[in-house]
């Protein structure tokens, strides 16, 4: 059995993409077993061989006593058994989903398969992805037969960037197979680090479509949040004020407005819009929610620039800073952040904007982006959005806001932490 020989390190696990999920992954893992670590990124694996996660998500010390083996080269894939597959699923510019990093990763595998090894993938996709799309790839490149010669299943990812509560270990983890016994060895292997218990899927388009319907579901709660929150906004009532409200009684959902971005929740349920649209069915709830929540960064910039008019502002001479431009709190990552969306809008009108973040690399939203990072606030500025929660900037209090703000200027406090805490005229939250 293939789990039975990976636990007794006679055969090896490989993680393939070693970004915000497969390195915890694969470090969990190189606790137990012999693992390989893969990444065609050739300075992120030197970073990796030296303890340093490129993500800044893990501490050096998540790298002392693991047997792993960090490479970009394919021929130290030759004696893995055992392949985990965690690369990117982003989409591109139309919406679309965009394959190529996983197909590219789906045929490095293939290159190395051998008779009896199992390929296991955690990357977000659409319903039938892995049977449809993956598996004749592992065929074509490996001259070898699905089900005969090889075996795959699907575990989606879990992981949540900057969460350092619900970490790998204590996530139940949703398994598939390609049958019942694969689904059982694929369960045995992650049962060596997963303690808060494995969920056995029925198929492998079941795993799928459970992992694109959480982050759809959340997406959609968030559009409702933020479609009140146009129509609050409207009639002059605290959106936040209302929820807490609502949020007394035993059976109110959570949720509250914002700007969704990231990898997951700003990206997953296109890949469900657009199974449906191959099926004939127009997903009405989801690209709806989707488009709502896209409209949200411009919404907040016009938002901005009008209160500023309103107080007698000219625009062309206004100082605005934006603080925080990663896609959510407490993480380096800038991914598909809608962030963006505000700054550029609010060029659009010829401001003069300034961003500001402690976690996010300048290098990296130049060259994403296209805006620079300010490394220190300083000066007046006529409107302040704080955009991203981070945890420097929660606890600042009146002095800072009046030291960077000139008497009339605006304040758009986008999540509402700074509601009843600090004393300005001018205060929009949604």
């Amino acid at each position: 059995m293939i789990s039975e020989r990976i636990a007794k390190k006679e055969g090896k696990l490989a993680l393939i993409g070693l970004g915000y999920v497969g390195l915890p992954i694969a470090l969990e893992f190189a606790k137990k077993v012999k693992v390989v670590g893969f990444d065609i990124n050739a300075e992120r694996v030197k970073l990796m061989q030296q303890g340093i996660d490129p993500s800044n998500e893990l501490e050096k010390e998540a790298f002392d006593g693991c047997d792993i083996q960090f490479s970009c080269n394919i021929e130290d894939l030759r004696d893995v058994n055992f392949f985990i597959v965690a690369v990117p699923t982003p989409i591109d510019q139309h919406n679309l989903p965009d394959l190529k990093p996983l197909l590219s990763a789906t045929k490095t595998v293939g290159k190395v398969l051998k008779k009896g090894d199992y390929v296991v993938f955690e990357s977000t996709v659409y319903p039938g992805c892995t049977e449809e799309d993956c598996v004749p790839v592992l065929e074509q490149e490996s001259g070898l037969k699905f089900m005969t010669d090889f075996k795959v299943g699907y575990s989606p990812e879990r992981i949540n960037p900057g969460d350092k509560e619900h970490t790998l270990s204590k996530i139940i983890k949703v398994v598939s197979g390609c049958g019942p016994e694969s689904a059982e060895q694929v369960a045995n292997v992650y049962k060596m680090v997963i303690d808060a218990g494995i969920h056995k899927a029925s198929s492998i388009k079941v795993a799928e479509a459970a992992k694109i319907i959480e982050n759809t579901q959340r997406d959609v709660n968030i559009a409702l949040m933020n479609e009140l929150s146009l129509i609050f906004n409207k009639m002059n009532i605290n959106t936040y004020e209302v929820l807490e409200a609502a949020g007394t009684k035993w059976n109110f959902l959570k949720f509250s407005p914002g700007l969704v971005g990231g990898h997951c929740i700003g990206v997953d349920p296109y890949y469900l819009t657009y199974k449906a649209e191959e099926l004939g069915i127009h997903a009405k709830i989801i690209t709806s929610g989707r488009s709502t929540n896209d409209s949200m960064g411009p919404y907040l910039a016009r938002m901005t620039v009008k209160k500023l008019i309103t107080l007698g502002k000219d625009i062309a001479k206004v100082r605005v800073l934006v603080m925080g431009t990663t896609f959510k709190e407490n993480v380096t990552d800038i991914r598909n952040s809608k962030v963006a969306d505000v700054v550029n809008e609010l060029k659009s009108f010829a401001i003069n904007v300034e961003v500001h973040d402690p976690h996010a690399d300048a290098h990296e939203i130049q060259e994403e982006y296209g805006y620079t990072l300010v490394p220190e606030i300083s000066g007046i500025y006529d409107a302040i959005i704080v955009a991203v929660n981070h945890k420097e900037y929660v606890n600042l209090d009146q002095s800072f806001f009046s030291k960077h703000m000139n008497n009339n200027g605006v304040l758009v406090d986008i999540k509402g932490i700074f509601r009843n805490k600090i004393a300005i005229e001018n205060y929009i939250s949604l």
